[in-house]
């Protein structure tokens, strides 16, 4: 598939921390983040690019830094408490969340090409207990044919 060998370098910026994940879906791609030291309720943006994603959102300190009302900072950070103790997180992986009418979800198959979803429902409906290790192996040159 041609969109992936490309090679093109783009530096896309966002606060989506889920597209971190496609890291380790898709090849070529990396993360990186601003390195930040924290110093109490104080943020310091060390003006450092690291590898790796954020370790966390700096959302609500940042609107800080912006002139937000300390009223609304303090409702954001109580706010922020309750779902770190929910653990939202880990339940939105667990199960992820219909989008919005009109929101593309980057983690569908329609991201994926017609040979890629081919490809993925073969290996969905193969049981590799029911076929020999000759036969396993010319399943899987095919399938790598098919996305050639």
């Amino acid at each position: 598939n041609d969109k992936n060998r490309l090679g093109c370098r783009t530096l896309f910026a966002t606060h989506y921390h889920e597209l971190t994940e496609l890291e380790e879906r898709l090849y070529g791609i990396k993360n990186y983040c601003v390195s930040v030291k924290k110093k109490g309720d104080d943020i310091i943006f060390l003006r450092k690019i690291i590898r790796g994603g954020a370790d966390k959102s700096y959302g609500v300190e940042v609107a800080g830094l912006a002139g937000i009302p300390p009223q609304v900072i303090e409702r954001a950070k109580m706010i922020l408490n309750e779902l770190d103790e929910a653990d939202i997180n880990k339940a939105h992986k667990k199960k992820r969340q219909k989008p919005v009418d009109g929101q593309l979800d980057l983690f569908t198959s329609s991201s994926l090409s017609k040979a890629e979803r081919e490809v993925l429902d073969e290996l969905r409906t193969l049981d590799p207990s029911a076929i020999t290790p000759l036969d396993a192996l010319n399943r899987l040159y095919t399938l790598q044919q098919k996305l050639k």
